[in-house]
């Protein structure tokens, strides 16, 4: 998705008092490392006390990357909304089919693959759907509950300061008042209330 996908979560942010920038990057065409560079030079280039990152399915997993074991990064507290950290069974599904790992381009591995236990210091929430509306239902073999794309059970990552499910599709999860509040409380707190 674009990056004008996340201006009505960044509008409500900004409403909460954050100040809000958008990243918007070719994920199929350059893959994620492209991305993680840039969100690590604009993360030292802020001038601001703590710098907290939310990041929307793949978004989310290059966050985590970005941050995983680097010094000198303003602190801070990531939000993923539902982020496959454990891998995605609609990428590999995908991926097992002529041509599907073609149109998953060079970020086919975070998605097949997913991330190894978070072992870092920054509180990472994560905001998972269940509504099973998408795509994502006829590619992979989705385990309940779901938003349609990503299953809760691979948004769960050993290590995480928290998890909360909410009603929403995947899509929604972007246009959901209730993502973010629970979004700026966690930004706020480093936990759901």
């Amino acid at each position: 998705m674009r990056g004008i996908t996340l201006l009505p979560l960044a509008r409500r942010l900004r409403g909460a008092g954050y100040s809000v920038e958008t990243i918007d990057y070719a994920s199929v065409f350059r893959g994620v490392e492209p991305a993680v560079e840039t969100l690590r030079e604009r993360m030292r280039a802020a001038d601001a006390g703590a710098v907290h990152l939310v990041g929307h399915s793949l978004g989310g997993l290059v966050a985590l990357q970005a941050t995983r074991g680097v010094r000198g990064l303003p602190k801070g507290r990531i939000v993923s909304l539902g982020s496959p950290l454990r891998g995605s069974a609609v990428a590999r599904g995908l991926a097992s089919v002529p041509g599907g790992r073609l149109l998953l381009g060079h970020s086919a591995e975070p998605l097949l693959d997913g991330l190894g236990a978070w072992k870092s210091a920054r509180p990472v929430g994560v905001i998972a759907g269940r509504l099973p509306f998408g795509l994502g239902v006829s590619i992979g073999a989705l385990s309940a509950p779901h938003d349609g794309t990503v299953s809760v059970s691979e948004t769960r990552l050993p290590g995480i300061a928290d998890h909360v499910t909410v009603d929403a599709s995947h899509t929604g999860l972007l246009f959901s008042g209730e993502v973010a509040d629970l979004t700026v409380a966690f930004l706020r707190d480093a936990h759901f209330p």
